[in-house]
């Protein structure tokens, strides 16, 4: 099926959904404070900005900027996005994987998804067989533009019975412009899908993403999501587990300098017995920068022997920088083990002084310390590929950011 027949077919699709997105859109607007999950993230500000559709961008200059913002995609099986629309020329599949028409469903009750079924472009829709390894893909969505445009690509992947995906999402663009991406994800028996999202937007730009991801008996969804751009960003995980000794990981890492806001939310539902739930997530923020975790595990009554692991660090840099943090736990089974926690602190001096008095400059010393605080997370990354783009990615903003 060629780009043209899947955005077709994609349309398509989305028109069952569009309508009651658009009036639900119209009468609720975007969400503000008195929403409690919206309280430390109101987006009615946005409503005053004029976003136009983005023009389109030739192959050339589409690789150009793939090559400049992306490099790690290279030569990788991947499928780009260029201001909303699929390049074909861009684009290669492996073997038993197979592009469809891209349906992710409507979520009323979440903002960020009625948005994009609203205004919703065709994105990515994956197909794995069932028992093959697709190996690595990378998904690519860049924004470039002079005025505010917006891009709201739905995308679908799904996962047949013990088939395997390392999906290397990767969001980023230059200019000012919001990016509204939805994922829905469907992980079958014994399936296992491993999605890296590394979001490095323009400082200019506005990232809104949400993930639906629902998965069966003995199945595994394992993210990881590294936030380093945009001035005002949200990512929105809601995990199903549906099937007994299914898994759901939703680890994370927010990298926060001058006055950006980044909110990582996530509801993890266990609606099955002998199901298991992780999610770490450190930041780190200086200056003026603006932290958020909302993290929820909801346990039905028939999910026993649910295991659910939660925890959310910062690291603050500055006296200016701040972190809200809001764990959760709703549980109605009897026969459970659940956790969560949340801790806030900045660097130790006396660790600080130790490396100093070493030899090691200032910066460095800090630099290492930060590391140090992070590998909790970053090493809950297994695919050494991904790892290593992760630390360069790390690094490379540690770099960039202005020494305090």
């Amino acid at each position: 099926m060629s780009g043209a027949e899947i955005s077709a077919l994609g349309s398509f699709m989305a028109r069952a959904h569009e309508g009651q997105a658009r009036t639900l859109l119209e009468q609720q607007g975007l969400p503000g404070r008195r929403l409690e999950a919206w309280r430390y993230t109101p987006l009615r500000a946005l409503e005053t900005t004029g976003f136009a559709a983005p023009a389109p961008v030739a192959p050339d200059e589409a690789r150009a900027l793939l090559a400049r913002l992306a490099p790690e995609a290279d030569a990788s099986h991947r499928v780009v996005f260029v201001n909303g629309a699929l390049v074909p020329e861009l684009t290669s599949l492996p073997e038993g994987v197979r592009l469809v028409a891209a349906d992710a469903p409507l979520v009323a009750d979440r903002p960020i998804s009625v948005l994009n079924t609203a205004l919703a472009q065709p994105g990515l829709g994956l197909h794995v067989s069932a028992g093959a390894d697709a190996g690595q893909i990378a998904l690519v969505a860049l924004v470039t533009g002079d005025a505010p445009v917006s891009t709201h690509l739905a995308h679908q992947v799904t996962l047949e019975a013990d088939a395997r995906l390392t999906l290397l999402d990767i969001q980023s663009g230059e200019g000012p412009y919001l990016a509204n991406p939805v994922l829905g994800v469907r992980v079958a028996e014994g399936a296992r899908l491993t999605h890296l999202r590394v979001q490095q937007d323009s400082q200019d730009a506005v990232n809104l993403a949400f993930v639906n991801a629902d998965v069966s008996s003995r199945g595994l969804y394992d993210s990881f999501t590294l936030t380093l751009g945009a001035r005002l960003s949200r990512h929105e995980v809601l995990a199903h587990l549906g099937g007994s000794n299914a898994a759901v990981h939703v680890n994370a890492a927010q990298l926060l300098a001058g006055n950006r806001h980044a909110d990582l939310t996530s509801v993890i539902r266990h609606a099955a017995p002998d199901c298991i739930s992780r999610q770490t997530v450190k930041n780190v923020i200086m200056e003026g920068g603006h932290g958020v975790f909302q993290g929820k595990i909801h346990v039905d009554r028939i999910a026993q022997k649910t295991d659910g692991y939660q925890m959310n660090q910062a690291l603050l840099l500055s006296e200016r920088a701040q972190i809200d943090s809001k764990p959760e736990l709703e549980i109605y089974a009897d026969d459970v083990k659940c956790s969560h926690g949340a801790t806030v602190g900045a660097l130790d001096d006396e660790q600080l002084f130790y490396l100093r008095a070493r030899g090691i400059p200032h910066d460095e010393a800090r630099a290492m310390l930060v590391r140090a605080f992070l590998l909790d997370a970053l090493s809950l990354v297994q695919d050494e590929t991904a790892s290593a783009l992760l630390d360069r990615r790390v690094e490379t903003w540690w770099q960039k950011r202005d020494p305090e």
